[in-house]
């Protein structure tokens, strides 16, 4: 397998503050990971540097065989596909849901003067179909609710063909309903063999889709625990990074669920 992150080291420092403090990861292409962890824990830091948005204070860290500070970053963020609420806000609201897309071949996020071959519409079409935005095709993307802008920012993220496909909690502000259809939906794009190396941040466990393999849990910008999914969503291990008791359950799909467990 391809190695796609490879963290050594890593620091983020802003301010004097200590965002995260020596983490070395590895990702390889055929791994699906989720980062998990208390809120100011670093989770959205790692991601910034995994999308070669923001480079390390000391360390290195390597990015589809590239290093930060010595790659032009401008090649190589078309290589990797990011959804996260920052990325949703620059999306003009009166952009029609194909164009959001479709604009993704040129890296804008505006229809403005650009040509598009057969070959990128043929993909904005296929990617509309994949995740169920047939419905959705010609609505300006402001009118839409959070959870039908969430699949369509995660439309346009793998609009490319990405070599990396970056998460930044996707699930977020959703209600019942329409986390369980983006959850089943990232579950059957993960589980796909043709599908990119997948890294998604989260708060909640029930929000882990079926098919992801590794776990990195952060604390106090430290790794707490990474590996094997199963090794490390444990009621062990959250507990000691949330200061609390938690129970960890897991169903026969394989998902989790997590509640305290006061004595």
């Amino acid at each position: 397998m391809v190695r796609v992150l490879d963290f050594a080291g890593v620091s983020v420092v802003r301010n004097g503050n200590t965002i995260l403090d020596d983490l070395d990861w590895t990702v390889e292409s055929d791994q699906r990971w989720v980062v998990f962890g208390p809120n100011g824990a670093g989770k959205t830091t790692a991601l910034n540097v995994a999308s070669a948005q923001m480079h390390p204070s000391s360390g290195s860290a390597e990015i589809l065989g590239e290093r930060l500070g010595r790659v032009d970053v401008f090649e190589l963020r078309p290589r990797i596909g990011i959804s996260s609420t920052s990325m949703g806000r620059r999306i003009p609201v009166d952009e029609t849901v194909f164009d959001v897309v479709l604009t993704a071949a040129y890296s804008v996020t505006g229809r403005w003067n650009e040509r598009y071959e057969d070959v990128d519409v043929r993909r904005a079409e296929r990617v509309i179909r994949e995740w169920q935005l047939e419905g959705l095709r010609d609505r300006m993307y402001g009118t839409l609710s959070d959870g039908e802008q969430k699949r369509v920012q995660i439309g346009r993220a793998v609009m490319t063909d990405p070599e990396l496909l970056l998460l930044d909690e996707p699930a977020a502000s959703l209600d019942l309903g329409a986390r369980e259809e983006l959850v089943r939906l990232l579950g059957e794009y993960a589980a796909s063999p043709e599908a990119p190396a997948m890294v998604m941040v989260t708060h909640h466990v029930e929000e882990i889709p079926s098919g992801f393999t590794h776990a990195m849990l952060l604390a106090d910008g430290r790794v707490h625990a990474a590996g094997p999914l199963a090794e490390v969503i444990t009621g062990e291990r959250l507990s000691e990074a949330f200061g609390m008791p938690l129970v960890v359950s897991t169903s026969e799909d394989g998902r989790f669920a997590a509640r305290a467990q006061w004595s």
